[in-house]
């Protein structure tokens, strides 16, 4: 378990090192500069600003700079938000982010695997065809329609939830709940099918025979075998919640990370176009590398298929 634990944290490593530099490379094909935009400035200031960034110098001599700036965990000085480093305006913001996105994942994992057992066991039942016309819904209609609807009806109609804003625990219960329910509905119709695939398995039926309790049969037999499929997709399940709160955030009015991220692709703003890539980057390879070894844990045989003892 160990070498294959290092194995994934060395792929992990070269993963986040191609984003940052197809990152920086890419960024910096966008024709013009940070300060292009600006109005009524003068080509000496503009110069001077351009050697203090360092953009003056060629892009591989730039890119030197950042990476042994990035190795010491400096994400560098906003060329848009004066006097403000990417590192602080992270600090600041993405606790908002962060907490919307662990409130969505717990939500969509927790309910769509439950959901999906209920729907396997009583299969063809009313709780059934719920789940799975929830389902439905969830894949089809995007989240940003589904935070509408929310808005609409438990905050404008009902006044049971606030429509929109940051504070307390309940402003983050919608945009939790239509961030999340792509994710619930992925999960519970993947965890039905295989839950209904295990179902009918000879070593289920060795287990009943045994005279084993339903819970038993349940718990340690079908939802262990079955969920080897639900972890497999829990890392691209995982990127796109976190991508998605860009629009979340905006509809919700929330001040987190991703209206920075934005915002700093018009400005031409490279520090934070980089800081903020690199922030999201390493939380998805990070949440893609525990996944690998969750999947190693459940199934031994994924870290032995290589020939290992």
């Amino acid at each position: 378990m160990l070498n294959y634990s290092l194995k994934r944290f060395v792929y992990m490593l070269i993963t986040l090192w191609v984003i940052v530099t197809l990152t920086f490379f890419l960024m910096h094909m966008i024709p013009g500069d940070p300060f292009t935009s600006e109005k009524k400035v003068p080509e000496q200031i503009r110069q001077n600003m351009l050697a203090k960034y360092h953009l003056d110098k060629p892009l591989i001599v730039q890119y030197g700079y950042y990476l042994n700036n990035l190795i010491h965990g400096d994400l560098g000085i906003s060329l848009k938000y004066l006097n403000r480093t990417v590192d602080d305006i992270i600090k600041q913001s993405a606790p908002a982010s962060f907490q919307l996105g662990i409130q969505s994942i717990i939500l969509g994992v927790v309910f769509g695997l439950l959901f999906g057992i209920i729907a396997a066991l009583k299969r063809g039942g009313g709780w059934d065809y719920f789940s799975m016309f929830l389902a439905i819904i969830g894949i089809s209609v995007p989240n940003f329609i589904i935070a509408t609807l929310l808005q609409l009806l438990l905050a404008s109609k009902l006044k049971w939830l606030p429509v929109s804003g940051w504070g307390s625990f309940k402003y983050t219960i919608l945009p939790s709940i239509a961030l999340s329910f792509s994710t619930l509905s992925i999960i519970s119709r993947m965890m039905r099918t295989s839950m209904l695939d295990v179902i009918g398995q000879d070593y289920i039926k060795t287990a009943k025979a045994k005279g084993l309790s339903q819970f038993q049969i349940i718990w340690k037999h079908m939802v262990r075998n079955a969920i080897m499929p639900v972890v497999t997709v829990l890392g691209p399940l995982i990127a796109g919640i976190v991508t998605g709160t860009f629009v979340i955030e905006q509809i919700f009015s929330i001040p987190g990370l991703g209206k920075f991220l934005v915002q700093s692709i018009y400005d031409e703003d490279y520090s934070m176009i980089l800081g903020t890539t690199i922030f999201y980057s390493v939380i998805l390879v990070v949440m893609m590398f525990l996944v690998d070894i969750a999947y190693g844990l459940i199934d031994p045989r994924v870290r032995l298929a290589k020939g290992g003892k």
